[in-house]
């Protein structure tokens, strides 16, 4: 289990040192959707199936996410969009922190409810500026690639050099031998 944490680390940490600004902020969403699917499992079911331990630390990571996300807003670029996120992302906070005293999954669920739904506003967003981008840049091949594997569609082979047109020579169909007198022609 060490070994595959080891590696899981690895992975997660080599993910996030080579991921760009967008890629970030959608790994953030998915960290804090994660902590609320675990904060809501372990609020979930009958007293001796909850863990209230658990249930505290995901929904203080769901609150670092959260918190994670309002002080990388930038208002004065962002505008009313920006500020309105603050709001929003204010609003989720104060809902775990509910929760968390509350002890009961339904803040919780609201707020993976509204972290899903921004993570895919986000993503729609992106993959329109890439299809943009590509559509303006039709030959940058690395480009496509990676917007292929952001889409989740399989990888397209480069694209091989353009072979001079083959001829096909398709045999003729055979006529049906014909009679001419006594002689028998093929055609």
């Amino acid at each position: 289990m060490e070994n595959r944490n080891n590696a899981q680390f690895t992975y997660q940490a080599t993910q996030i040192s080579t991921a760009t600004k967008e890629q970030l902020l959608l790994i953030t969403y998915d960290i804090g959707i994660k902590a609320c699917r675990m904060a809501e499992a372990a609020l979930t079911g009958d007293d001796s199936k909850k863990d209230f331990g658990l249930a505290n630390r995901e929904i203080i990571r769901a609150q670092e996410v959260i918190r994670e996300l309002m002080v990388t807003l930038n208002t004065d670029k962002g505008g009313e969009m920006a500020k309105s996120l603050v709001r929003l992302y204010d609003y989720m906070y104060q809902l775990l922190v509910d929760a968390n005293i509350k002890k009961e999954p339904d803040n919780v669920r609201t707020v993976r409810g509204m972290l899903e739904e921004l993570k895919e506003t986000w993503e729609g967003a992106l993959v329109q500026l890439l299809q943009d981008y590509q559509a303006a840049h039709p030959e940058d091949e690395d480009f496509k690639s990676a917007l292929s594997e952001l889409k989740g569609e399989p990888a397209q082979p480069a694209a091989a050099p353009k072979a001079q047109p083959q001829l096909k020579v398709q045999p003729r169909p055979q006529a049906a031998p014909q009679k001419a007198g006594s002689f028998t022609l093929a055609g």
